[in-house]
C-alpha cells in the first residue's frame, strides 16, 4: 500500500483525536496512545445490532470514542491507516469489530500489542497489523510498503492462512485431504501443565484422529472441539459464511452445538429508556430472526424464552449442561472462558472461526504461555472470587502483560491451591470468565472438589476420572501464590476493568444505579450474596437496583429461596433471566448523571449503553452500596 489517505493517532488527549478529525494531520511525536482500544469502542453494541456487513458498520467505526468521534467522521475523514497503543483489541470477540474498520478505510492497523481474539479475527479476515511502528514513517515518507509481509513475521499456521486465502478456504482444503497439519505430530513426550495437557489430547494428525504427546507456547495447532455456540449477534454472521464457503453441507457433531437468545431478550423490559429501544429492538429482533431461521435449516438447538431449550446467557447454560472436564469449548463471545471453571479450555472466538470449527470439527489454537496461581488462605465469608479476579488482572505482571515476547503471544492463567474449596462452581466461574478482562485467552480450574460436587449434583455421574491434573514437573511462565488474606475488597474504577482499586480508598463514590445481573454476577451464589446483605434493610433513597438471574435454573432456584420475592419488596427490578444490563440491552442501563455499580465483567465507555462512570464491583459491595447510596464495605453496616 502507498498512503493516499491520512492516519489517524488514537491519542489519549481527547483534543489531539478532535484535531485529526477537523482535517488537522498529526506530527507524530510519541504522544501517549489510548490504552485498551476496546471493542466496544471500534463498534458499540448497539451498531452491532444494525447488522455486519462493511457498508453498515463503517459509518459507525469509533462512535463516541473519547466522546469527540461522531457517526461517519473517521469513515469521512480519509483515515487509511489507524494508530492505538497497547491491548488494542480489548473486550469482546465480535468480528464486526474489523469488518468496521474495513468499512471505514482502515488497510493497515498499526499498534504497541494486539488482544489475542481481535489478532485472530485480524489474520482470519485478511486485515493487515503490525506492532513496528516504524512503518509509519515509511508511508509518511512516501515509501510503497508491501503489507502482505506483515504475514510473513507470523507463526506457521496463521501465515499459511493468511497467504491461502483466509481460514474457510483453509478449511475446504483441508476437507478436501489437501493439507496436513503444519506442526508436528511426532514430538517426544514431557512433563504437561493441565492447559499444555488439553491442547495435546486433542491436536489433530490428520484424518479424523487426533493427540500427540506434547505442545509448547507458541505453536499453532489445530484441536478437536467438544461444544460450540452462537448468540442473536454472531449467529447471523456465521451461517452467512458458513453457506458462502460450504453451502447446505452438514455441520460436523450437531448435538455439541447451541444457538443462545440472550442478548436482545430484555430489551422491551418495561424499565429500559425509550430512546434504547426505539433504536435496538427493531434490528435486534431480525438479527434474532436470523439466527433462528439458521437453527431449523441446519438443525442447531435453540435456547430461549419460548424456545425448545431452556433460556438463560449461554456461559451459564453451557456450565450448567454441556462443559465437560478435559473439552475444548468455543463460544462466538469473549467471555466464553466461564466454562474454564469446568476443567475445559473455554475461550472466544470470531465468526469466521466458528464457521470452521461448524464445518470440521476443529479450532485453531496458539499454544499459550500459563501461569500458574495458587490461592491459599480463607475468605472469611466476605472476600469473593470477583474481588480476588480483580486483584489478579489489575496487577501490573497482567496489566502491562509482562509475560509478552512476541506480537501473537498468548497466556492462560491456570488456578489452583487449596482456597478453591471456599467456593462452589458458581463462584469460582467468575475467576475464569473474567481472565479475558486481563487480556488472557481463558483460564483453566484444576481438580478441585467443587468440580466433582457440581456435576454429581448437576447430572447425576462421577467426573473424577475425567479431570485433567498437570503434571509433575510442568513448566510455568510464572508460579503466583496469593494469599487471601493479603487481598483487599476489590474494585474496578471505570474504563477497564484492570484499572484496580481497593474499596477501602473508594468509600466516598456516591452511586445511584446497582446492577447485580450477567454471566459473572447473575447467578444463585451471587444472588444470595446480595440478599444476605440487603435482609432487614432497606435499599437507599434516590438508588435504583435491578437483578437479573442468569439462567431459568437459576431464577427458578432464587425464586423458591425467596431471594426474587425479597429483591421486589425492597423496591428492586427483578428481570427475568438474561444479558441484557451488560451491553446497554435491558435493564439497568444508567441514566444520566448516575454512577453505577455493577456485578458485570465489563466497564469500558458507554459500555452499559450511555454516558457514565461504571464501577466493578461484588454482589456483596453491590448490595451494601444500594443501602448506603455510595461504594460500601459490608461489613460495614
Amino acid at each position: 500500500m502507498k498512503l493516499t489517505g491520512r492516519i489517524l493517532f488514537l491519542a489519549d488527549d481527547p483534543a489531539l483525536v478532535n484535531s485529526q478529525l477537523q482535517g488537522e494531520n498529526l506530527a507524530w511525536a510519541g504522544q501517549p496512545l489510548h490504552y485498551g482500544v476496546n471493542t466496544d469502542l471500534m463498534i458499540s453494541g448497539a451498531a452491532c445490532t444494525l447488522g455486519y456487513t462493511p457498508a453498515v458498520l463503517g459509518p459507525w467505526f469509533l462512535e463516541n470514542f473519547k466522546e469527540v468521534v461522531r457517526k461517519d467522521s473517521v469513515q469521512s475523514g480519509g483515515f487509511q491507516v489507524i494508530v492505538g497503543g497497547d491491548a488494542y483489541g480489548s473486550g469482546s470477540s465480535r468480528e464486526v469489530a474489523v469488518v468496521a474498520h474495513e468499512g471505514a478505510g482502515i488497510e493497515l492497523v498499526v499498534a504497541r500489542s494486539f488482544q489475542r481474539i481481535f489478532q485472530e479475527n485480524m489474520v482470519y479476515g485478511g486485515m493487515p497489523f503490525t506492532t513496528d511502528f516504524s512503518v509509519i514513517d515509511r508511508l509518511q515518507g512516501g515509501e510503497e510498503v508491501d503489507t502482505r509481509k506483515f504475514f510473513e513475521d507470523l507463526p506457521d499456521f496463521f501465515r499459511a492462512v493468511a497467504e491461502g486465502g483466509g481460514l474457510l478456504e483453509y478449511g475446504k482444503r483441508l476437507l478436501a485431504g489437501e493439507v496436513q497439519p503444519t506442526y508436528d505430530v511426532a514430538v517426544p513426550a514431557r512433563p504437561l501443565n493441565a492447559v499444555e495437557k488439553i491442547i495435546a489430547r486433542k491436536t489433530w494428525v490428520g484424518g479424523t484422529d487426533h493427540g500427540i504427546a506434547a505442545v509448547a507456547p507458541g505453536h499453532q495447532v489445530l484441536c478437536r472441539t467438544g461444544f460450540r455456540g452462537v448468540h442473536e449477534y454472531t449467529a447471523g454472521m456465521v451461517v452467512s459464511l458458513y453457506r458462502e464457503a460450504f453451502g447446505a453441507a452438514p455441520m460436523v457433531e450437531p448435538d455439541l452445538i447451541a444457538a443462545f437468545e440472550d442478548h436482545f431478550v430484555l430489551i422491551d423490559e418495561p424499565t429500559v429508556p425509550d430512546n434504547v429501544k426505539k433504536a435496538r429492538l427493531a434490528p435486534a429482533k431480525q438479527l434474532t430472526a436470523e439466527m433462528v431461521d439458521a437453527c431449523e435449516e441446519y438443525g442447531i438447538r435453540l435456547h430461549g424464552p419460548g424456545r425448545p431449550f431452556k433460556p438463560g446467557v449461554c456461559h451459564r447454560l453451557v456450565v450448567e449442561d454441556y462443559a465437560r472436564p478435559g473439552d475444548v469449548i468455543v463460544l462466538t463471545d469473549s467471555h466464553t472462558p466461564t466454562a474454564g471453571v469446568m476443567n475445559a479450555f473455554a475461550f472466544g472466538v470470531g465468526s469466521t472461526a466458528m464457521a470452521f470449527a461448524f464445518r470440521t470439527g476443529l479450532i485453531p489454537v496458539t499454544v499459550p504461555k500459563v501461569v500458574r496461581i495458587v490461592v491459599s488462605g480463607d475468605p472469611k465469608g466476605v472476600l469473593s472470587p470477583k474481588d480476588l479476579i480483580l486483584h489478579i488482572i489489575g496487577d501490573p505482571y497482567f496489566r502491562e502483560e509482562h509475560w509478552r515476547s512476541s506480537p501473537t503471544d498468548t497466556c492462560v492463567i491456570q488456578l489452583g491451591g487449596p482456597a478453591l474449596d471456599h467456593w462452589s462452581v458458581d463462584e469460582l466461574s467468575v475467576l475464569t470468565n473474567m481472565t479475558v478482562e486481563g487480556g488472557l485467552m481463558t483460564g483453566v480450574v484444576e481438580p478441585c472438589k467443587p468440580i466433582v460436587d457440581f456435576v454429581k449434583a448437576r447430572r447425576g455421574v462421577d467426573c473424577t476420572a475425567d479431570l485433567v491434573h498437570p503434571d509433575e514437573g510442568a513448566t510455568y511462565e510464572r508460579v503466583i501464590e496469593v494469599n487471601l488474606d493479603d487481598v483487599p475488597l476489590t474494585v474496578a474504577t471505570p474504563g477497564d476493568s484492570r484499572n484496580r482499586a481497593s474499596l477501602s480508598d473508594m468509600t466516598d463514590v456516591a452511586i445511584h444505579n446497582v446492577v447485580i445481573a450477567s454471566c459473572t454476577g447473575g447467578s444463585l451464589a451471587d444472588l444470595r450474596a446480595a440478599a444476605d446483605v440487603l435482609r432487614g434493610r432497606k435499599i437507599g433513597p434516590g438508588v435504583r437496583v435491578t437483578v437479573t438471574p442468569s439462567s431459568f435454573d437459576v431464577a427458578a432456584a432464587a425464586e423458591k429461596e425467596g431471594l426474587l420475592a425479597l429483591f421486589k419488596d425492597l423496591g428492586a427490578v427483578v428481570s427475568p433471566p438474561g444479558c441484557g444490563s451488560c451491553i446497554g440491552n435491558g435493564p439497568g442501563i444508567p441514566l444520566p448523571g448516575e454512577t453505577t455499580a455493577s456485578t458485570t465483567n465489563r466497564n469500558f465507555d458507554r459500555r452499559m449503553g450511555s454516558a457514565g462512570p461504571v464501577f466493578l464491583v461484588s454482589p456483596a459491595v453491590a448490595a451494601a452500596s444500594a443501602v448506603t447510596g455510595k461504594l460500601t464495605d459490608p461489613r460495614s453496616l
